[in-house]
């Protein structure tokens, strides 16, 4: 059976230059929008506010405007907008918790907190190769405390005054190794695209609401997407919502509507059910329709492993095994607090060995064409020849492990390391953007795997402090990671030419957001000054690394044979969920679901996929498909809702002194 033809679209130039203009703009207005006003955020998770808003409105304005002018030929196509949203996507991850949100504070805390008694002018300070950090004390400590007068500044005065000398060599040498990380990401991407799409067909949930808009837009269908009545219906509930619970916010004597219940004091704090005793209840509209969206195994399976988890920590209760938190030893993990949450380890890599198992035939033939022992594909799917792919990932790859091993790490390290952070990056990007998750974080970082299988003296000295501070600037919070962005803009430009400008327009779409981002970030800090502007996780989180870096150093503490035990036991369950999802048809369960067990985020979705899950399975049941495409309206109508009002309210904080959040951060 071969694949159905898609129709070509060429993307024209002004769509690549528009997105990397808008891209931009969200990066130098990001910072002082989200960390100085404390409002919605632009950006945040893996479908972000401020490109969906905007994506909206372009389509509305093209639309209104073909439909005035009586045009033939629309300004933008619904695949070029389409382009565009991505390239906004792309640059609002790079501008907060993506890069820029801690990458400066990383560079800056060894130096800025160092005390007598925390000894790290002796253990950080005296291995810190100078050239990766500022080398003036005034310039960190302006960072801190703001330049002199920087309130009286304007924003291009302040920009003017940064001590930009002492930043050149660690921007320079920081700047190289993000470039040549996402560069391998790019290079990656190409070459699994043609497994994980063609292939596996996998599903990509948060991208049906941009790829209806953009159908209806290039059908001239629009208004007739926008005044369907379920989706109406669905529009109406977000915006009630959010109107009264942001005039509360505005004004406390307006009544407001709770999204936020705590369900925890009605479960014990021991007994089967004290996993659940600090349980909490979030309501958010654009999730739960991101849910009904998202296809039922994975959605049942998100919730039922949320639960099942909370369950087995009272169980191991009931059963006497009250196991110290010492026995995770020193863990990098951004919400790594219990032992058996040490599970993800053994699941994550026998996930990502069950993912290379499948490519294995696309992988052994890619691998042929790149050393020319086999001719290339007639079929050409990718942005670019895949060989070009290979040797590039190749190139950046070896950039990477060159640019640690240049700064002292010994080389075994670094290739562990590396190898380690993408194949954590790769398996993440497949539960994102196959499991529909526009919010995701990791339990245990790349790091806390490579202990418990190497023990710590595997990052002594040097060869800890330096994957430390990589893994904080980009291997470890992955609420706004790059590589899924990147997957979904390579399902978005399949059936689209020219692919290699497709391709250079992300290219510069990064480089240019790094940039952008960065000067945002440091005038936003210079002017005001990071103890001022309510910075406390980004703070705490990074203090955090450097005093765990300090303790593998002065102190290192083993982990213990339960987080052996529990990373085994993970390995052998997801090894038991790949073997049934893949042998058996009637399989209910995803292993998808399992990775995301012990994901903070899953605490906070938990409850939308449940609530997705039942919808769909009762619309499936008694209407089926017919049913389903009148009913998933009601539902993009809530995704739409809840974007328009976090977009309209962000407008509002931007004029005021805080904002109301719709969306969380």
């Amino acid at each position: 059976m071969t694949e159905q033809k898609r129709p070509v679209n060429v993307i024209r130039l002004r769509a690549i230059f528009t997105g990397i203009l808008l891209s931009v703009g969200i990066c130098l207005l990001t910072p002082f929008n989200n960390i100085y006003h404390q409002a919605t955020p632009l950006g945040g998770g893996h479908f972000p506010l401020a490109p969906f808003f905007i994506f909206i409105l372009l389509t509305l304005v093209t639309a209104i405007s073909a439909k005035i002018f009586r045009s033939k030929d629309l300004f933008f196509t619904g695949t070029e907008l389409l382009i565009i949203w991505i390239q906004m996507v792309i640059g609002s991850g790079i501008a907060y918790t993506g890069l820029a949100r801690t990458l400066l504070l990383n560079l800056t805390t060894p130096i800025h907190y160092a005390t007598v008694s925390n000894q790290w002018q002796e253990s950080l300070l005296s291995i810190l190769p100078a050239s990766i950090v500022p080398t003036s004390h005034s310039a960190i400590e302006s960072l801190y405390t703001g330049l002199e007068g920087g309130r009286d500044m304007s924003w291009l005065e302040v920009a003017a005054a940064i001590p930009w000398q002492a930043w050149q060599s660690p921007l320079l040498l920081w700047g190289t190794f993000i470039l040549l990380a996402y560069g391998f990401m790019l290079f990656i991407i190409n070459v699994f695209s043609r497994q994980w799409i063609h292939n596996e067909r996998i599903n990509f949930p948060l991208l049906k609401v941009p790829e209806m808009l953009s159908s209806s837009l290039d059908e001239r269908k629009v208004g007739a997407f926008f005044s369907n009545r379920f989706l109406l219906l669905g529009l109406l509930i977000p915006v009630c919502l959010h109107l009264l619970n942001g005039f509360n916010f505005y004004y406390p004597s307006v009544p407001q509507l709770a999204t936020l219940i705590l369900a925890g004091p009605y479960f014990p704090d021991h007994g089967l059910f004290a996993g659940f005793h600090k349980l909490k209840i979030y309501i958010y509209p654009a999730f739960i329709g991101f849910a009904f969206l998202c296809s039922r195994q994975i959605s049942f399976s998100f919730w039922f492993f949320f639960i099942l988890g909370g369950l087995l920590t009272g169980l191991l209760g009931m059963l006497g095994y009250t196991i110290p938190a010492s026995e995770l030893g020193i863990s990098f993990g951004p919400t790594l607090a219990r032992a058996e949450e040490t599970q993800m380890l053994g699941a994550y890599g026998i996930f990502f060995l069950f993912l290379i198992w499948l490519a294995r035939t696309h992988l052994l033939n890619v691998a042929k064409e790149s050393l020319f022992l086999s001719k290339p594909s007639e079929v050409r799917t990718e942005w670019f020849d895949v060989r070009v792919s290979c040797w590039g990932a190749v190139f950046c790859f070896a950039g990477l492990v060159y640019w640690a091993v240049f700064l002292g790490m010994q080389l075994s390290t670094a290739l562990l390391f590396f190898s380690a952070a993408f194949m954590v990056m790769l398996v993440a990007a497949r539960i994102i953007c196959q499991g529909g998750l526009a919010y995701f974080t990791l339990t245990a970082a790349p790091m806390d795997g490579l202990m418990t299988m190497g023990g710590t003296k595997l990052f002594a000295g040097i060869n800890g402090l330096l994957p430390a501070m990589a893994q904080k600037a980009l291997f470890v919070d992955l609420r706004e990671s790059l590589i899924p962005s990147l997957l979904h803009a390579r399902k978005l430009s399949h059936g689209n030419r020219p692919g290699l400008l497709i391709f250079s327009g992300l290219f510069l779409t990064i480089v240019t957001s790094v940039v952008a981002s960065i000067l945002a970030i440091m005038t936003l800090y210079y002017r005001y000054g990071t103890r001022e502007l309510q910075l406390e996780w980004a703070s705490r989180t990074t203090i955090t690394v450097y005093e765990n870096v300090h303790r593998l150093m002065t102190a290192p503490v083993e982990t213990g044979g339960w987080i052996t035990f529990f990373a085994i036991a993970g390995a052998i369950i997801m090894l038991i969920l790949v073997v049934c999802y893949h042998r058996f048809y009637w399989w209910p369960i995803h292993p998808l679901g399992y990775l995301t067990a012990y994901s903070s985020a899953m605490r906070i979705l938990w409850v939308s996929f449940f609530i997705g899950w039942v919808c769909n399975a009762i619309c499936m049941r008694y209407g089926g498909v017919s049913l389903f495409k009148k009913i998933q309206f009601f539902f993009i109508g809530l995704i739409i809702g809840d974007f328009l009002m976090g977009g309209g309210w962000a407008i509002v904080g931007l004029f005021t002194d805080s904002g109301y959040q719709v969306l969380p951060d």
